[in-house]
C-alpha cells in the first residue's frame, strides 16, 4: 500500500485516519473499530463491507 494514498483517504464514516494490516489486507479504523477490505488491490471503503473489529484484535 503506497504510504502516500493512506495519508489521503480517510475513514467513510468518521472520517479518521486509516491504517493498513497487510497481513489481512485491510484498512483499520481505530475510532470506529471497523476493518475495511482491499479487494484486488482495491480499497472497498463502504460501511456496509466493513466488518467490526472485536477489541482483542485492534492493532
Amino acid at each position: 500500500m503506497d504510504h502516500r494514498l493512506l495519508e489521503i483517504i480517510a475513514c467513510p464514516v468518521c472520517h479518521g485516519k486509516l491504517n493498513y494490516d497487510k497481513e489481512n489486507f485491510e484498512l483499520i479504523c481505530k475510532l470506529d473499530h471497523l476493518a475495511f477490505p482491499v479487494r484486488d488491490g482495491i480499497l472497498v471503503l463502504l460501511e456496509n463491507e466493513a466488518r467490526a473489529l472485536p477489541a482483542e484484535e485492534e492493532k
